[in-house]
Formats: structure tokens, sequence, C-alpha cells
């Protein structure tokens, strides 16, 4: 409860403005009544989801209190037992980590598709791939596909040996790799044996209609504009569509992104929803964060120096006069 080096006790005791205290036989809270009856109501619901044998792992907990932090609204209790109701049957249960993947959830659970914008490591394609598991476990569809464009991030890999299988996996690995970590692998592989899951480029999904799945773009950001167009119109009975992507990491040639112009285009059409994640949501190692921030930093002193370059009047070069000719005495 109290977090390795009292951090989960750090988390309550700044978001809620109290003093916590430790006694021989009792825990002493201090600060306004609203606040007390808060930090009391998040050791009561420990307690009582220790009693129902559930386990915090990885900092889940303190997690958890940075949500509620954010979130005025929520408890402790209201948020484990939503991670645990989204994890049946998966291998764990998935908890969001900041206030944007709880939305994000929220969001992925109430519309038939959904668009998770923002840098890397804040978890688009882990939870989506999370909410598809759940839906197919739970038997709200009947088959997972997962999409990806087959671009290469900055070098040019040739040729590859084997089947048409064995060319498209090196792009599709962040897919399998997540799909592993929230299943078993034995299970997971006689799914894709089964074209239960079903892994392909976004190439092969022309000309057809998706239904009674849950249906996941990832890396969209690498879409052109007419594969972009091509998959979310995909979407059949009783399907969901998920697209991730990144818009600081565009690896196509020309810079122009179907997932931009998707973003402009669909905006404001009713039933499609958007969550845009940024650096505070990074749930990789902390240095991950660090490095975004800087990178962004970066970039907006460039653009701030290029303004200020473009202010500057161009000096022109005045041309050099011309000799006169001499006279020519006749």
């Amino acid at each position: 409860m109290f977090g390795t080096r009292d951090e989960n006790m750090n988390i309550m005791v700044y978001g809620l403005d109290v003093s916590i205290n430790m006694y021989s036989d009792s825990i002493g809270i201090d600060g306004s009544p609203e606040n007390v009856a808060r930090a009391e109501q998040i050791f009561a619901d420990f307690e009582h989801l220790r009693k129902a044998g559930h386990t915090f792992h990885n900092g889940d907990l303190g997690s958890l209190l940075r949500v509620m932090m954010a979130d005025k609204a929520s408890t402790l209790r209201g948020l484990a037992e939503s991670a645990k109701s989204r994890s049946q049957g998966g291998k764990r249960i998935v908890q969001p980590k900041s206030v944007n993947q709880r939305k994000y959830l929220d969001m992925i659970a109430s519309h038939d598709m959904v668009f998770g914008v923002g840098p890397a490591g804040t978890g688009k394609t882990y939870l989506a791939v999370a909410m598809a598991v759940n839906a197919l476990l739970s038997k709200q569809v009947s088959r997972i596909v997962l999409a990806r464009p087959a671009v290469e991030a900055g070098e040019r890999l040739g040729f590859l040996p084997g089947t048409l299988q064995e060319k498209v996996d090196p792009y599709l690995r962040p897919l399998y790799d997540a799909l592993y970590d929230l299943m078993e692998q034995e299970k997971v592989d006689r799914c894709l044996e089964k074209n239960v899951i079903e892994i392909a480029p976004i190439a092969f999904m022309r000309g057809r209609t998706l239904n009674d799945a849950f249906i996941i773009l990832d890396e969209a950001q690498n879409t052109t504009s007419e594969q972009m167009k091509m998959f979310v119109t995909r979407l059949g009975n009783n399907a969901k569509a998920v697209i991730t992507g990144d818009i600081t990491q565009i690896d196509l040639p020309h810079k122009r992104s179907g997932l931009l112009e998707a973003i402009a285009v669909l905006k404001d059409v009713n039933g499609i929803g958007f969550t845009l994640f940024d650096d505070t949501d990074v749930v990789r190692h902390q240095l991950v964060q660090r490095i975004i921030r800087a990178y962004d930093d970066h970039k907006e002193r460039t653009a701030r120096q290029l303004a200020l370059d473009l202010e500057e009047p161009i000096p022109v070069k005045s041309k050099p006069d011309r000799p006169e000719k001499p006279i020519v005495e006749q």
C-alpha cells in the first residue's frame, strides 16, 4: 500500500493536500474534511480489494492513484474492478496508467471507431490489442484482424526471403509481442492457425468487408490517403476499429500521411472517437518521457528560430557599377 520509499503515500499527500502519519496501531490523516474522507476511502478500497484477492503489480497502484488525483470522481475500487472486467480470460489485468489511457479504454468500449494518436510508449497499440483480446475471449466478436503498413523506418531492407507470411512478419512483430503478452502462447498460435486472429499488411484489406471483428490498424501515420480511406470503409456489422499512430514518426517518402488527412476529415463525424496522448502518458522507461520532451523542445526552438530568421530582411546584393566606356575621339 505504501509503495517503494512511500511513493504511493507521497502521491496521496501531494495530490490530496493531506499529511499521513504512521503510528504503532493506526494511521493518522490530517487535512480538510473532504480530502481526509477521500484518503480514508482509498485505504478502505485497498483493504476490500486485498481481501478479495486482488494483487497489484509493477507500480499499478501508483498509476491508479495518479489517475484518481487527476479525476476526482474516480475511486480505487471502481478503477481496479473495471480493469478486471476488461481482462476476462486474459493472461494479465490491464490497468490504465494515466487519465488519457482511461479515456482511451472507455472510448473504445463506447465507440465503433476510435483514433489513438500520440508519441511512442503511450500504450496506444498495447491497450487496443488488450481490448481486442477481451472482446474475443468474452465472445463479443468472433475474430481479431490486426493490420499495419509495410513501411521501413528509415532504412531499406530489400527483398526478404521466405513465404509471404515470413516476408511481412518483421513489420508486424510489435502486434505479435502484444498478443503473446496478453494471451497464452499456445492459445495465440492456435488462433493464428485457425485465422481467428489474422495479422496482415494493410494492402491485403482491399475488397473485404469485416463483420463480427475487432480490427486494429497500427502505425497509421505511414498509410497513404488512399489506404486510410480504404481501411475505414472496411467496417462491417458488429465490428469495431481502432486506428493508432504517431504523427511525429512519418516514414513515407513524400511525408503526406493518410492519418493526418483522416483526422481532419473525420473529426466531426458522429460515432468516431479521438484520444490524443502526450508525453505525460508515456509508460515505458521514464527516460523515454524525457527523450520525447527533449525532441519536442528542440522542434519548438527550431521553429522559433526559423520564424525569427524569416522576419529579418534578406540583404540584397547590389550589382557592381559598370565602368563607363571610354570616349573614343574620332
